[in-house]
């Protein structure tokens, strides 16, 4: 067996609606379409291969509190620019956790999404 790469990462949503605008606004990516499944969801591309799944479960609740656990299950980007990703989550309106000087090797910033899944973006730090 030889894995190759991620292909995509699938998480519930209990509000379309917010992920959509979450990712697709916030984050800028871009939707992809998607196969005519009986549950509603939405695809997004990452980079040149990888994909987002969005899935909507109405009754789905993961972490209504959006503690950001920088040790718990996350979801990592890669980012350009560590401060200008800060800078353009802060100004839409998002609650980070800031790790510039990470012993793990990279600068990172922590959030959550709509649903309280933690999304990590880093850089390798300098």
């Amino acid at each position: 067996m030889n894995i190759t790469m991620i292909h995509h990462i699938s998480l519930k949503t209990k509000d379309l609606k917010k992920a959509k605008q979450f990712y697709g606004d916030i984050l800028g990516l871009e939707e992809e379409n998607r196969p005519d499944f009986s549950f509603a969801g939405a695809w997004y591309r990452i980079g040149a291969q990888q994909q987002l799944h969005l899935i909507e479960d109405p009754g789905f609740m993961y972490n209504p509190d959006r503690h950001i656990d920088t040790r718990g299950n996350h979801v990592a980007f890669r980012v350009q620019d560590y401060q200008e990703t800060s800078d353009h989550l802060k100004a839409s309106g998002v609650d980070i956790k800031e790790k510039p000087d990470s012993t793990s090797g990279f600068a990172q910033i922590f959030c959550c999404d709509p649903d309280g899944h933690i999304i990590e973006f880093h850089v390798p730090q300098q």
